[in-house]
């Protein structure tokens, strides 16, 4: 009785854990054991002056792909510089790491999402709170790149069929070249069809892993640029609307 006692405590806690740790990567509040900030706390900071504006930037990335083609392996390489050889099938796991990108501190959300059918029900729910996508195949496994169009499918259906939602094509395992079974140049012609970047990696070799998530965020920082400009024009024009229908409405025809 115990043991089972043991158990279901064991599962709980971890379901626990997995629940918070989706809802402080989607939601952005503080969690105490990674120091994610929340937004009142990044509020407070910012108004005490102890948080640089820089930090206030997050690109939250996604990566997609189904099981065994390096996702984890891929994204361990980028956070702690290590290669896990032995595979275990990931539920869904959140990191964050502060980088510096074109000479600006940001940080990077990750989501490592399980690559398992049985999990497809709550992969809407990631999708949503993601803004760029690393899309991973494996270069042995051609059903795992033909695969990666039906994830896209499921990112655009989620995005409003959004097209220009920031994607990298990657395809993984690129120390084992000799044995490849996709062909560079099917690869290429896809990442042309969707209009993405691809790029090569061996997370084995840390090979690439860098670049892929760089990329990411640039293309991630762009297309947030653009939607800052853009929401910047229709404020100044809606202020140019009122301040002109104020004089009109205080005019006095003689």
């Amino acid at each position: 009785m115990e043991k089972v006692l043991h158990v279901t405590r064991s599962i709980w806690k971890w379901i626990k854990l997995k629940f918070l740790s989706f809802w402080y990567f989607i939601t952005g509040r503080e969690n105490p054991h990674t120091g994610v900030f929340s937004a009142e706390g990044m509020a407070s900071k910012k108004a005490s002056g102890t948080l640089q504006p820089q930090q206030q930037v997050v690109h939250k990335v996604i990566m997609v792909g189904t099981g065994g083609v390096g996702k984890s392996a891929l994204t361990l390489q980028f956070m702690y510089d290590e290669f896990v050889e032995e595979y275990e099938p990931t539920k869904a796991d959140s990191y964050r790491k502060k980088v510096v990108l074109d000479g600006e501190e940001c940080s990077i959300d990750i989501l490592d999402t399980a690559g398992q059918e049985d999990y497809s029900a709550i992969r809407d729910n990631y999708y949503r709170s993601g803004e760029g996508f690393i899309c991973v195949f494996s270069i042995l496994d051609m059903e795992s790149f033909e695969a990666t169009n039906e994830f896209r499918e499921q990112i655009l259906r989620v995005k409003n069929s959004d097209n220009s939602v920031p994607i990298v094509l990657v395809g993984n395992k690129g120390d084992m070249r000799e044995q490849r079974v996709v062909p560079a140049e099917l690869c290429r012609q896809r990442a042309e069809q969707w209009g993405v970047h691809y790029v090569e990696t061996s997370a084995k070799r840390r090979e690439n892993v860098d670049k892929v998530f760089y990329d990411l965020m640039r293309e991630m920082k762009r297309r947030k640029g653009g939607a800052a400009t853009t929401i910047g024009i229709d404020a100044s024009a809606s202020a140019g609307r009122k301040k002109r229908s104020g004089i009109k409405k205080h005019c006095t025809i003689l």
